[in-house]
């Protein structure tokens, strides 16, 4: 098992969990935590069949540490983003399993963006989004630009952008900004089950619905569709659509291989 030392990475039951590891800090992201995060998420597309990101402590992550190295008026923002905040993303959007943000806590700035960039987002009740970034003169960036808009709207993203004020997960889930909002008690219990639920199912067909939904955005109708019958194909060939079948041919449930 790999040792790191902003994050901690467990692996059972085929599923990866990847938690945020500084409480004392609200888990904000700094240099160490976006590297290590980056190898985790990596190694995990490759160890796992369903991968979980969640946070120690009361927060799931208070976004970028501003009390991490340079005064603020030496830092390249631009630079960060480039080479530590869009390799971290990229893994998690292309990661070949699926993908679970379990947000335990407040989730702000760069740390809501991270959050968002998961395929699946399970906040419980007492947890908040915040776009903060308006409040320090900067725009929404880990994603924020791309994900916002796609997942609640561009009035609502507008509007979360603009005047920076919380989000609870109640209203995420309700706008469509997330997956579900769940009680606190029952928290725990729901994102670990969901997550057992993805680590045994079928892969194979995970890795090609990703491709196809994460698509659509860039293409028209002619495009998407040709997209989907070539996937579809694809899975068509995989001894887990043959199981898929012969289980329901004969009323039980699936027992899929994966990769």
């Amino acid at each position: 098992m790999p040792r790191y030392e902003t994050i901690t990475y467990d692996l059972g039951d085929d599923v990866a969990i990847i938690t945020l590891d500084r409480p004392d800090r609200m888990n904000a992201l700094n240099g160490p935590m976006r590297a290590e995060l980056t190898d985790a998420v990596g190694r995990a597309g490759k160890d796992a069949r369903a991968v979980v990101l969640t946070g120690n402590g009361k927060a799931f992550c208070s976004g970028q540490d501003l009390g991490d190295g340079a005064s603020v008026a030496s830092l390249d923002l631009e630079g960060v983003l480039r080479e530590e905040y869009v390799p971290l993303l990229h893994a998690i959007g292309t990661c070949p399993v699926p993908t679970i943000s379990a947000v335990n806590g407040p989730a702000a700035g760069a740390g809501a963006n991270l959050a968002l960039a998961a395929d699946v987002v399970i906040a419980c009740e007492s947890a908040y989004f915040l776009q903060a970034f308006t409040r320090i003169g900067l725009i929404p960036d880990a994603g924020g630009t791309y994900w916002l808009p796609r997942q609640m709207g561009a009035a609502k993203a507008m509007g979360a952008a603009l005047f920076a004020e919380p989000i609870s997960a109640r209203q995420a889930s309700d706008w469509g900004m997330i997956w579900e909002a769940v009680p606190d008690e029952r928290f725990d219990e729901t994102w670990r089950r969901r997550a057992a639920q993805l680590a045994k199912g079928p892969t194979a067909a995970y890795a090609e619905l990703k491709t196809a939904i994460r698509a659509t955005w860039e293409n028209d109708l002619s495009a998407q569709l040709e997209l989907e019958a070539r996937l579809q194909g694809k899975c068509g060939k995989t001894r887990d659509f043959q199981e898929g079948v012969v289980a329901f041919l004969e009323k039980r449930e699936a027992r899929y291989e994966g990769r």
